[in-house]
Protein backbone atom coordinates (compact mmCIF):
# COMPACT_ATOMS: atom_id res chain seq x y z
CA UNK A 1 0.00 0.00 0.00
CA UNK A 2 1.22 3.53 -0.53
CA UNK A 3 1.17 6.15 1.94
CA UNK A 4 0.52 9.94 1.60
CA UNK A 5 3.27 12.36 3.01
CA UNK A 6 2.40 13.65 6.46
CA UNK A 7 2.50 16.93 7.58
CA UNK A 8 4.49 17.63 10.69
CA UNK A 9 3.00 18.89 13.50
CA UNK A 10 5.03 22.01 14.09
CA UNK A 11 5.33 22.68 10.34
CA UNK A 12 1.01 22.65 10.32
CA UNK A 13 0.55 24.76 13.60
CA UNK A 14 3.34 27.39 11.59
CA UNK A 15 1.04 27.17 8.14
CA UNK A 16 -2.09 27.79 10.71
CA UNK A 17 -0.55 30.43 12.31
CA UNK A 18 0.27 32.24 8.63
CA UNK A 19 -3.30 31.56 7.67
CA UNK A 20 -4.56 33.63 10.66
CA UNK A 21 -1.78 36.76 9.61
CA UNK A 22 -2.61 36.28 5.87
CA UNK A 23 -6.79 36.75 6.77
CA UNK A 24 -5.95 39.62 9.40
CA UNK A 25 -3.68 41.28 6.76
CA UNK A 26 -7.02 40.89 4.42
CA UNK A 27 -9.29 42.29 6.62
CA UNK A 28 -6.40 45.31 7.59
CA UNK A 29 -7.81 47.25 4.52
CA UNK A 30 -11.30 48.11 6.69
CA UNK A 31 -9.01 49.10 9.65
CA UNK A 32 -6.87 51.02 7.13
CA UNK A 33 -9.46 53.69 6.91
CA UNK A 34 -8.80 54.62 10.78
CA UNK A 35 -6.02 56.96 11.98
CA UNK A 36 -3.48 54.65 12.81
CA UNK A 37 0.12 56.13 13.70
CA UNK A 38 2.39 53.68 12.38
CA UNK A 39 0.58 50.38 10.63
CA UNK A 40 2.92 48.55 10.63
CA UNK A 41 3.71 47.96 14.05
CA UNK A 42 -0.54 47.85 13.86
CA UNK A 43 0.22 44.76 11.89
CA UNK A 44 2.96 43.14 13.97
CA UNK A 45 1.53 44.09 17.52
CA UNK A 46 -1.73 42.19 16.09
CA UNK A 47 -0.09 39.10 14.78
CA UNK A 48 1.57 38.64 17.79
CA UNK A 49 -2.32 38.73 19.80
CA UNK A 50 -3.17 36.44 17.48
CA UNK A 51 -0.67 33.76 18.06
CA UNK A 52 -0.66 34.43 21.77
CA UNK A 53 -4.59 33.50 21.63
CA UNK A 54 -3.75 30.65 19.44
CA UNK A 55 -1.27 29.66 22.13
CA UNK A 56 -3.73 30.21 24.88
CA UNK A 57 -7.27 29.10 23.42
CA UNK A 58 -5.52 25.68 21.95
CA UNK A 59 -3.41 24.27 24.42
CA UNK A 60 -5.70 21.19 24.51
CA UNK A 61 -5.12 20.50 20.72
CA UNK A 62 -7.03 21.78 17.31
CA UNK A 63 -10.33 19.77 16.49
CA UNK A 64 -9.51 19.87 13.14
CA UNK A 65 -6.24 20.73 10.75
CA UNK A 66 -5.52 17.70 9.08
CA UNK A 67 -7.76 17.93 5.91
CA UNK A 68 -5.45 18.23 3.60
CA UNK A 69 -3.30 15.25 1.93
CA UNK A 70 -0.58 15.02 -0.67
CA UNK A 71 -0.66 12.07 -2.60
CA UNK A 72 1.98 10.84 -5.11
CA UNK A 73 0.39 13.71 -8.25
CA UNK A 74 -2.48 15.20 -6.48
CA UNK A 75 -3.60 17.07 -3.54
CA UNK A 76 -6.94 16.64 -1.93
CA UNK A 77 -9.12 18.05 0.95
CA UNK A 78 -11.07 15.35 2.78
CA UNK A 79 -14.65 15.84 4.66
CA UNK A 80 -14.18 13.87 7.74
CA UNK A 81 -18.18 13.80 8.48
CA UNK A 82 -19.27 12.71 5.57
CA UNK A 83 -16.21 10.05 4.75
CA UNK A 84 -15.60 11.50 1.34
CA UNK A 85 -13.57 13.96 -0.41
CA UNK A 86 -14.64 18.07 -0.38
CA UNK A 87 -12.34 18.23 -3.51
CA UNK A 88 -9.46 16.98 -5.29
CA UNK A 89 -7.08 18.29 -7.21
CA UNK A 90 -4.64 17.67 -10.32
CA UNK A 91 -2.36 19.44 -12.48
CA UNK A 92 -2.37 17.58 -15.78
CA UNK A 93 0.34 17.32 -18.58
CA UNK A 94 1.18 14.95 -21.41
CA UNK A 95 3.81 13.33 -19.44
CA UNK A 96 1.63 12.30 -16.94
CA UNK A 97 -1.20 11.04 -18.45
CA UNK A 98 0.74 9.36 -21.10
CA UNK A 99 0.68 5.50 -20.99
CA UNK A 100 3.48 3.52 -19.89
CA UNK A 101 3.14 -0.13 -21.36
CA UNK A 102 4.74 -1.32 -17.74
CA UNK A 103 1.37 0.46 -15.92
CA UNK A 104 -1.75 -1.69 -15.47
CA UNK A 105 -5.17 -0.93 -13.50
CA UNK A 106 -4.72 -5.02 -13.12
CA UNK A 107 -1.62 -4.69 -10.48
CA UNK A 108 -3.74 -2.09 -8.01
CA UNK A 109 -5.82 -2.67 -5.09
CA UNK A 110 -8.68 -0.11 -3.00
CA UNK A 111 -7.10 0.64 0.00
CA UNK A 112 -8.08 2.44 2.80
CA UNK A 113 -6.42 5.79 4.09
CA UNK A 114 -4.66 4.80 6.94
CA UNK A 115 -3.38 8.30 7.68
CA UNK A 116 -6.97 9.30 8.73
CA UNK A 117 -8.43 8.76 12.33
CA UNK A 118 -10.82 5.56 12.70
CA UNK A 119 -14.02 7.67 13.33
CA UNK A 120 -13.67 9.10 10.20
CA UNK A 121 -11.81 6.85 7.39
CA UNK A 122 -14.43 5.00 4.71
CA UNK A 123 -13.36 1.15 4.86
CA UNK A 124 -13.53 -0.71 1.92
CA UNK A 125 -16.71 -2.98 3.70
CA UNK A 126 -18.68 0.29 3.60
CA UNK A 127 -18.91 -0.13 -0.15
CA UNK A 128 -19.36 -3.95 -0.21
CA UNK A 129 -23.00 -4.62 -1.45
CA UNK A 130 -23.48 -1.21 -1.32
CA UNK A 131 -24.90 -1.09 -5.05
CA UNK A 132 -22.80 1.29 -5.27
CA UNK A 133 -18.95 2.28 -7.12
CA UNK A 134 -16.00 3.77 -5.35
CA UNK A 135 -15.85 6.34 -7.96
CA UNK A 136 -12.75 8.08 -8.00
CA UNK A 137 -12.19 11.89 -8.03
CA UNK A 138 -8.62 11.76 -9.26
CA UNK A 139 -8.99 8.88 -12.23
CA UNK A 140 -6.79 6.73 -12.44
CA UNK A 141 -6.29 7.50 -15.88
CA UNK A 142 -4.81 10.29 -15.41
CA UNK A 143 -1.96 9.29 -13.09
CA UNK A 144 -0.01 6.45 -15.81
CA UNK A 145 3.17 7.75 -15.67
CA UNK A 146 4.50 4.78 -12.94
CA UNK A 147 2.60 2.30 -11.11
CA UNK A 148 3.18 3.95 -7.67
CA UNK A 149 1.23 6.67 -9.28
CA UNK A 150 -1.35 4.61 -10.50
CA UNK A 151 -1.70 2.68 -7.27
CA UNK A 152 -1.87 5.71 -5.08
CA UNK A 153 -5.53 6.88 -6.84
CA UNK A 154 -7.00 4.50 -5.31
CA UNK A 155 -6.88 5.45 -1.63
CA UNK A 156 -10.79 5.70 -0.22
CA UNK A 157 -9.86 8.93 0.89
CA UNK A 158 -10.05 9.64 -3.24
CA UNK A 159 -13.06 8.00 -3.53
CA UNK A 160 -16.94 8.77 -3.34
CA UNK A 161 -19.99 6.29 -4.00
CA UNK A 162 -21.54 6.99 -7.35
CA UNK A 163 -24.28 5.35 -9.31
CA UNK A 164 -22.45 2.49 -11.76
CA UNK A 165 -23.92 1.85 -15.05
CA UNK A 166 -24.92 5.59 -16.94
CA UNK A 167 -22.70 7.45 -14.55
CA UNK A 168 -19.21 6.59 -13.22
CA UNK A 169 -19.34 3.55 -16.01
CA UNK A 170 -20.72 6.37 -18.75
CA UNK A 171 -21.52 10.12 -18.27
CA UNK A 172 -18.87 10.95 -15.70
CA UNK A 173 -15.93 8.31 -17.40
CA UNK A 174 -16.99 10.31 -20.51
CA UNK A 175 -16.01 13.63 -18.88
CA UNK A 176 -12.94 12.09 -17.45
CA UNK A 177 -11.79 11.44 -20.73
CA UNK A 178 -12.84 14.28 -22.14
CA UNK A 179 -10.81 15.85 -19.94
CA UNK A 180 -7.73 13.59 -20.81
CA UNK A 181 -8.23 14.37 -24.61
CA UNK A 182 -7.72 18.53 -23.96
CA UNK A 183 -4.10 17.84 -21.94
CA UNK A 184 -2.19 17.48 -24.96
CA UNK A 185 -3.59 20.80 -26.81
CA UNK A 186 -2.17 22.87 -23.49
CA UNK A 187 0.49 23.46 -21.37
CA UNK A 188 -1.28 21.68 -18.56
CA UNK A 189 -4.45 21.84 -17.54
CA UNK A 190 -5.91 22.14 -13.82
CA UNK A 191 -8.60 19.67 -12.87
CA UNK A 192 -10.83 20.09 -9.38
CA UNK A 193 -13.33 17.67 -8.82
CA UNK A 194 -15.77 17.02 -5.88
CA UNK A 195 -18.72 16.06 -4.75
CA UNK A 196 -22.18 18.06 -3.91
CA UNK A 197 -25.23 17.93 -2.14
CA UNK A 198 -27.93 19.89 -3.52
CA UNK A 199 -31.42 20.99 -2.59
CA UNK A 200 -34.59 20.12 -3.88
CA UNK A 201 -38.18 20.95 -3.59
CA UNK A 202 -40.23 18.41 -1.97
CA UNK A 203 -44.25 17.50 -2.37
CA UNK A 204 -46.13 20.71 -0.97
CA UNK A 205 -47.44 20.40 1.89
CA UNK A 206 -50.05 22.61 4.26
CA UNK A 207 -46.63 22.99 6.76
CA UNK A 208 -44.08 22.81 4.28
CA UNK A 209 -45.50 24.55 1.30
CA UNK A 210 -42.14 25.46 -1.35
CA UNK A 211 -39.74 24.10 1.51
CA UNK A 212 -36.69 22.86 -0.24
CA UNK A 213 -34.81 19.95 1.38
CA UNK A 214 -31.10 18.60 1.70
CA UNK A 215 -31.58 15.01 1.18
CA UNK A 216 -29.06 11.84 0.73
CA UNK A 217 -28.21 8.21 1.17
CA UNK A 218 -25.74 6.88 3.63
CA UNK A 219 -23.73 3.48 3.28
CA UNK A 220 -22.30 1.14 5.56
CA UNK A 221 -21.29 1.50 9.15
CA UNK A 222 -19.54 4.14 9.08
CA UNK A 223 -22.48 6.14 7.20
CA UNK A 224 -20.03 7.19 4.43
CA UNK A 225 -22.55 10.03 2.23
CA UNK A 226 -23.53 9.28 -1.17
CA UNK A 227 -23.56 12.88 -2.84
CA UNK A 228 -26.17 13.87 -4.99
CA UNK A 229 -24.24 15.68 -7.74
CA UNK A 230 -20.71 16.05 -8.51
CA UNK A 231 -18.49 18.78 -9.93
CA UNK A 232 -15.79 19.31 -12.45
CA UNK A 233 -13.71 22.46 -12.95
CA UNK A 234 -11.01 22.91 -15.26
CA UNK A 235 -8.29 25.66 -16.22
CA UNK A 236 -6.40 24.99 -19.40
CA UNK A 237 -3.18 27.04 -19.23
CA UNK A 238 -2.71 28.00 -23.23
CA UNK A 239 0.89 28.98 -24.47
CA UNK A 240 -0.06 32.63 -23.79
CA UNK A 241 -0.39 32.60 -20.24
CA UNK A 242 -4.28 32.65 -20.59
CA UNK A 243 -6.66 30.18 -19.34
CA UNK A 244 -9.78 28.47 -21.42
CA UNK A 245 -12.44 27.39 -18.57
CA UNK A 246 -14.93 24.97 -18.19
CA UNK A 247 -17.28 23.86 -15.37
CA UNK A 248 -19.70 21.04 -14.84
CA UNK A 249 -21.86 19.38 -12.50
CA UNK A 250 -23.71 15.81 -13.59
CA UNK A 251 -26.40 14.50 -10.71
CA UNK A 252 -25.50 11.56 -9.70
CA UNK A 253 -27.86 9.26 -11.16
CA UNK A 254 -28.52 7.45 -14.45
CA UNK A 255 -27.47 9.51 -17.95
CA UNK A 256 -28.54 8.65 -20.91
CA UNK A 257 -25.95 7.79 -23.49
CA UNK A 258 -27.88 10.46 -25.99
CA UNK A 259 -27.09 14.15 -23.48
CA UNK A 260 -23.77 15.51 -24.80
CA UNK A 261 -21.39 17.35 -21.51
CA UNK A 262 -22.30 20.62 -23.07
CA UNK A 263 -25.52 19.82 -21.17
CA UNK A 264 -23.90 19.79 -18.06
CA UNK A 265 -21.99 23.08 -18.34
CA UNK A 266 -22.33 25.87 -15.86
CA UNK A 267 -20.12 28.49 -14.16
CA UNK A 268 -17.78 28.73 -11.94
CA UNK A 269 -20.15 30.78 -9.51
CA UNK A 270 -22.21 27.99 -9.33
CA UNK A 271 -20.00 25.65 -8.43
CA UNK A 272 -18.58 27.48 -5.91
CA UNK A 273 -21.68 28.48 -4.14
CA UNK A 274 -22.65 24.99 -4.48
CA UNK A 275 -19.58 23.47 -2.68
CA UNK A 276 -19.06 26.56 -0.32
CA UNK A 277 -15.38 26.83 -2.27
CA UNK A 278 -13.11 28.98 -4.18
CA UNK A 279 -11.70 28.09 -7.54
CA UNK A 280 -8.08 29.53 -9.27
CA UNK A 281 -8.48 32.50 -7.05
CA UNK A 282 -5.16 33.54 -8.03
CA UNK A 283 -6.91 34.37 -11.11
CA UNK A 284 -8.27 37.29 -12.37
CA UNK A 285 -11.27 37.40 -14.77
CA UNK A 286 -9.15 39.01 -17.09
CA UNK A 287 -6.66 35.42 -17.07
CA UNK A 288 -9.54 33.50 -19.09
CA UNK A 289 -9.89 33.50 -22.36
CA UNK A 290 -12.85 31.56 -22.69
CA UNK A 291 -15.28 30.14 -20.63
CA UNK A 292 -17.49 26.97 -21.61
CA UNK A 293 -16.39 27.60 -25.11
CA UNK A 294 -17.31 31.34 -25.40
CA UNK A 295 -14.92 34.12 -25.31
CA UNK A 296 -14.40 35.54 -21.55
Amino acid sequence: MTKCWQPLTFATIGFLIGLIYKEFESQFQVFAAQPVSDPSSYISSTKTDLVDVVSDVMQLGFPSYDTVRVRKSYVLGYDRRNKIPNWVCENLTPDLIRHNPNVTRRKTEYFEDESIHPYFRATLADYRGSGYDRGHLAPSGDHKRSQEMMNDTFVLSNMAPQVGVGFNQDAWNDLEIHVRRLVPKYKSVFVCSGPLFLPRRMNATRTKEGRKFVTYEVIGENNVAVPTHFYKILACETDGNLFDMEAYIMPNQYIAKSKPLTDFMVSQEAIERAAGLLFFNQLKKSDFRTINGKTS
